[in-house]
């Protein structure tokens, strides 16, 4: 496909193995160490919750096995940007791009890093995260943690200008790093929890679960979110090398990695502890670690979970600001954005201006917790919306021009489709006030594209 007439290129310096590791990394964060618990309160029984997952896990292959014909044929700057924009026009990728950086990816990096703080802070050398700092005006004291956490989003946002490359290799570490810890934490759990553990666990129930569709949609979103992140590589497909190949093992091997880890994980929890101790507990992984070896079993997990959010921060900053990049570089979005640094060849002005957006929410951290709601139903929006683009795409191109097609076109895109509406539906039923917040906040980027588009025909 040719590429949009532009001085602004990138080089590809990422191979197989980068974007499988940003796939993996981005996804197994701290979800898999908690939602264990929310979906255990949802659906009461061993049974379900592996249900949930299955068909979490499913879902989540169906779309990525989409995207993977898409980028492999496509294999340009911004993903789902660039294919929302290549199917359905200008104002539709323009509304993908502006709800990416109006309420997604800040959202997103601004919680992960949080979450970051929050655990560390739970050893005691770093206790002080959770004293003032200093005050500023009348807006009360800053945290230590929220300093910190500035200062891990500007390390790795200079980490990620000074080299693409090194930022994926740092990606690649830690996530192999991660997947080793979780096997450490599942064999711990199978081998040596002597009186603590059995399969009979498999066979209790929580009495107090939701139950119901209710209960098992509930169940599933926290599982999609445990799974969300598959689609993040594609932002990146115009820096890969041998796209056709590497998107589509990235996205259907690194799906098939994550799922055997997170089924893995979940038998090892559901081995230790019965159901009613998984719906109860906060941190049933940390629970099932600290009656097997102890504090230090649970301190390990601790480790596990900061390991796991640092690689999901790394490789989701990292292909975060290629949206931003691209608009900008279609002339859909401020020129200076499509900025590439003439030594490094990385967007710098997009990751810094991605850099600041997360800063500012951390430094107002409590009052944006809802975003992550609304980041939910956008997401799934526009999920189900990319997938559909394969629909067009195949009436409109040359078969001879597509390196990779999905099996079981076209009922499995049309599943994920009609799932992610349903996501969508469930979510404002669930949560209305922020649901119909973001669909607004959405609808706000249709005049300022038209602002924009103007301004460009008058310069």
């Amino acid at each position: 496909m040719p590429q949009p007439p532009s001085t602004h290129e990138l080089p590809r310096v990422l191979n197989a193995s980068h974007a499988t590791s940003i796939v993996v990394g981005i996804i197994i964060g701290s979800g898999i160490f908690l939602v264990p618990r929310e979906m255990m309160a949802a659906v009461g029984s061993s049974g379900m919750v592996y249900a949930v997952w299955i068909v979490g896990g499913l879902l989540s292959l169906f779309g990525a096995m989409t995207y993977a014909e898409i980028a492999a044929a496509r294999p340009l700057y911004g993903g789902e940007y660039a294919f929302i924009k290549a199917a359905y026009g200008d104002l539709m990728g323009f509304l993908y791009m502006w709800s990416w950086i109006s309420i997604g990816k800040p959202a997103s990096l601004a919680t992960i890093v949080a979450g970051l703080t929050r655990v560390l802070g739970s050893f005691e050398v770093f206790s002080f995260f959770s004293q003032p700092a200093f005050r500023i005006g009348e807006a009360g004291p800053l945290l230590w943690s929220q300093v910190v956490g500035i200062g891990v989003v500007w390390a790795i946002t200079l980490l990620n200008i000074l080299s693409t490359r090194e930022s994926a290799n740092v990606q690649l570490v830690l996530t192999w790093l991660k997947g080793l810890l979780i096997v450490v934490i599942a064999g711990f759990c199978f081998f040596a929890a002597g009186n603590h553990g059995g399969w009979h666990n498999f066979a209790t129930s929580f009495t107090g679960a939701k139950g119901g569709l209710t209960g098992f949609m509930v169940a599933l979103i926290a599982a999609l979110w445990a799974y969300d992140g598959w689609s993040d590589v594609t932002q990146m497909a115009g820096e890969v090398k041998n796209p056709q190949r590497s998107m589509p093992l990235a996205l259907v091997g690194g799906i098939a990695i994550v799922g055997a880890l997170y089924m893995l994980t979940n038998a090892a929890i559901q081995y230790v502890l019965p159901a009613t101790a998984i719906a109860l507990a906060d941190r049933p992984t940390v629970d099932a670690m600290r009656l097997v070896a102890g504090h230090w079993g649970a301190a390990l997990v601790t480790i596990g979970m900061s390991v796991s959010m640092a690689a999901t921060f790394v490789g989701s900053s990292l292909s975060g600001a290629r949206v931003t990049f691209a608009a900008a570089r279609d002339g859909l979005f401020f020129e200076g954005l499509a900025h590439v640094n003439r030594r490094f060849k990385t967007p710098d002005t997009s990751l810094i201006l991605q850099a600041t957006l997360t800063s500012l929410l951390l430094l107002f951290i409590g009052r944006f917790q809802a975003l992550f709601s609304l980041a939910i139903f956008a997401m799934w929006l526009f999920y189900g919306l990319t997938v559909s683009t394969v629909f067009v795409f195949r009436r409109r191109d040359d078969p001879a021009t597509r390196p990779f097609s999905m099996i079981g076109y076209p009922i499995l895109p049309a599943i994920f489709i009609l799932a992610a509406i349903g996501i969508a539906v469930f979510s404002i039923y669930n949560d209305p006030r922020n649901s119909l917040v973001g669909l607004a906040i959405i609808l706000c980027g249709i005049p300022i594209h038209y602002l924009l588009k103007r301004r460009v025909s008058q310069t």
